[in-house]
């Protein structure tokens, strides 16, 4: 057994939790859009033609923005095929994933489809092949009222009213040499700042993301975060972070510790913010926009399948990079959002990607069922549960020796506090073989239990349990155990969490109880 302590300081703040940590990723790529959130075909299919199982899904996912078209996808693209008579759209080829575009889904059909799924729309532009004007048209077109040639040929297509859309990315993992008009970092830089200027000159509204390093691992990183935050820190309101995770080599120790590479990525870009802001006499904050990231098997990607699905034929809506994610790997993400909500200081957003059946939390078949990979209650229960304000707390417990990250907590946890004084305990047992017995001291308030769950080995399952189309035994289930004892302005709670685990505590007031008072 682990003993663990934790101790919750109620009455300070860390930050308020962002409403965008809880984005996802849809790109023209796989069968994210064709089959995933798009199948004219499929019986739940509205008359726009999609699928309303997957859109429930997402709603149930909680998801709050939504990153689109991409992606490597976007570095080719132009937007201007998706727009117009779906008839008169031309098909192309896609490139960044070797793959035909119908273009049979674009700018109107994916804003229609926000609407309905109650997401805020991040509008990645195309840096590679193209620049500032497309940019600048693809806002005016989205954006302007009426009355230019751009407004109203969106308006004659069907959309009366402007998308209205203010978050957008300039560009994507331009650093990268897979990625289509690949640059230089001062080359991206000035390219993006004269991007951002003219799209600010259009619409002041613009909330704008310049392209931070595909990963830490990039021999650039660092220095290409300086470079380009130099030419465009006055006009970017946030920089992006990319971050998969896999387990390799049968490490699942290093894996489980996923949440401490992760933090010291998101230390070391903020560093690297504070440095250039000081450097140049900036007062304006410029957030973190983890705008992907997840757990990704992209080393059997890249061994096994890449090199025969860039170099085959063409098709429409392959089946691409569906990681089927077991009972490890959504505790991984668990963690991973741990980390998320702890950085809410500084991380401004974050999109899990992606969305549907690309390494997702959402699969779905043609003319069949759409249902919940094991990474998907994480997502929904912290999506839900996390509110208000992430407030402070410390960690007592034994750390476990990891090959990759060196020493790590065996616990990890965050806590947050919404605006009724409900309190959520994010918690994550690292360790494989042990459980953890987990004190907690909340000072500041008489609390009582309302919920607790938890995500771990199934029963007569084992860590590497799947959930597929015809069974799916991973899921949340009750965490049995809990002691609660409140007095005064103190809390505390007790409890043992299995190995391999990830759980979420929800408490709420003792006066609101007794008041009768529900939580919203």
């Amino acid at each position: 057994m682990i003993p663990a302590d934790l101790r919750v300081r109620l009455g300070e703040t860390v930050a308020p939790v962002p409403p965008r940590l809880f984005g996802g990723f849809v790109e023209h790529m796989g069968r994210c859009v064709y089959q995933g959130i798009y199948e004219p075909e499929h019986p739940s299919a509205d008359e726009g033609g999609f699928r309303a199982d997957v859109l429930e899904l997402v709603r149930e996912l909680g998801v709050t923005v939504v990153r689109y078209p991409g992606g490597n996808f976007v570095s080719g693209y132009r937007w201007e095929d998706g727009v117009g008579p779906r008839s008169e759209r031309p098909v192309r080829l896609d490139a960044a994933w070797h793959q035909t575009e119908t273009n049979q889904v674009g700018l109107h059909e994916f804003a229609t489809w926000a609407a309905q799924a109650g997401v805020e729309v991040m509008q990645a532009v195309n840096l590679g092949t193209r620049g500032i004007e497309a940019a600048g048209d693809l806002l005016e077109y989205s954006n302007h009222p009426g009355g230019t040639a751009l407004s109203d040929r969106r308006r004659a297509n069907g959309a009366e009213e402007p998308f209205g859309i203010t978050l957008w990315c300039l560009g994507n993992e331009m650093d990268g040499p897979w990625q289509i008009g690949h640059k230089t970092a001062d080359e991206y830089g000035r390219l993006a700042a004269e991007t951002a200027r003219y799209m600010r000159f259009l619409d002041h509204r613009v909330e704008l993301v310049v392209a931070g390093s595909s990963n830490m691992e990039m021999p650039t990183f660092g220095e290409w975060e300086r470079t380009v935050l130099r030419h465009t820190a006055d006009q970017a309101d946030h920089i992006s972070v990319h971050a998969y995770y896999e387990e390799s080599d049968g490490d699942v120790a290093s894996f489980l510790a996923s949440a401490a590479g992760l933090d010291r990525y998101l230390d070391t870009v903020a560093g690297i913010i504070d440095e250039v802001r000081e450097e140049l006499g900036l007062t304006k904050q410029i957030g973190i926009s983890v705008d992907e990231w997840n757990v990704w098997y992209q080393r059997d990607w890249n061994d096994n399948h890449k090199d025969a699905v860039l170099s085959g034929d063409w098709p429409v809506a392959p089946r691409l990079i569906e990681d089927e994610y077991n009972v490890t790997d959504a505790v991984v993400v668990g963690s991973l959002l741990i980390s998320l909500l702890r950085h809410s200081d500084r991380v401004s957003m974050a999109n899990l990607a992606q969305l549907v059946n690309v390494i997702a939390p959402i699969r779905s078949e043609p003319d069949g069922a759409a249902w919940r990979q094991t990474t998907f209650f994480p997502f929904a229960l912290t999506s839900a549960r996390a509110r208000g304000r992430v407030v402070p707390l410390s960690v007592k417990v034994a750390a476990g020796l990891t090959e990759k990250y060196g020493e790590v907590e065996l616990v990890d946890a965050v806590s947050t506090v919404s605006d009724d004084g409900c309190v959520s305990l994010f918690v994550v047992n690292r360790s494989v073989d042990d459980p953890a017995a987990l004190s907690v001291e909340l000072d500041g308030a008489e609390l009582v239990l309302e919920d607790a769950q938890t995500l771990t080995v199934p029963a007569g399952g084992d860590r590497f349990t799947t959930n597929t189309q015809e069974s799916q035994p991973v899921a949340p289930v009750a965490l049995d155990g809990v002691v609660v004892e409140g007095a005064g302005t103190a809390t505390r709670l007790s409890v043992t969490l299995p190995p391999i685990s990830w759980s979420v505590l929800t408490l709420r007031p003792a006066a609101a109880v007794s008041e009768g008072t529900p939580h919203a």
